[in-house]
């Protein structure tokens, strides 16, 4: 059987060291993710990372002031690049974090000041990806692969959508993409379903809060 490295979204320190035990392979760590995540708090953050830095699995902060859209003012945006240059003193692994424009468009200069404070770990773009206008999505691929994005995180359509039905789309963005930026399907995906959708998009790489039984 194929093995496929499994990112588990968890929320707070709580399911931390079941996911480990259970072999996640890197850990995505939120706050709310009844909203679809928000930055944890720095407590958290300092013992979950402590945590996983001694049993060598890699986490992934998630970087979003509050729930709802992806459209962020310049107060907001400070608190973001704050967020990042604490994470970089943690010694965070990775990043997560996306900004839009109000037309469904990336905010490249938002972008621009929050890569910049992410110097020295993995960049994802998370699920704001998906309410980008369908026109917009192969420029920001491009436009993400030129500023060293390292990868999308994506359902490939509204979380209201099955994933069963928007894996087109998924495997259309890992085609365009092409090896340039590792495409990261995640939403809907669990223990059960795991091994068919990395078969049937000839991915790696997976991610989701149920993705590893009993978690």
């Amino acid at each position: 059987m194929k093995i496929i490295y499994k990112e588990v979204a968890v929320e707070n320190f709580t399911k931390v060291p079941a996911a480990v035990l259970k072999g996640a392979n890197r850990i995505e760590l939120n706050d709310n993710l009844n909203v679809g995540g928000t930055t944890p708090s720095f407590g958290v953050l300092q013992e979950a990372t402590k945590y996983l830095q001694e049993k060598s699995v890699p986490v992934v902060e998630m970087i979003r002031p509050r729930g709802g859209d992806f459209v962020y003012n310049d107060l907001e945006i400070k608190m973001m690049e704050a967020d990042l240059f604490q994470a970089q003193k943690l010694g965070i692994d990775g990043v997560a974090f996306g900004a839009l424009t109000k037309d469904g468009d990336l905010d490249e200069d938002a972008m621009e000041q929050l890569i910049a404070a992410s110097s020295g770990m993995q960049i994802v773009f998370h699920m704001a990806f998906d309410a980008l206008a369908e026109d917009n999505k192969k420029d920001a691929i491009d436009w993400l692969v030129d500023h060293d994005v390292d990868r999308i995180l994506t359902h490939g359509g509204p979380l209201s959508t099955p994933i069963d039905q928007t894996l087109d789309n998924i495997k259309k963005y890992i085609d365009y993409a092409d090896g340039r930026i590792t495409i990261l399907p995640g939403g809907g995906i669990n223990f059960e379903n795991c091994d068919t959708i990395a078969k049937k998009l000839g991915v790696k790489e997976l991610h989701g809060t149920k993705i590893i039984d009993g978690i």
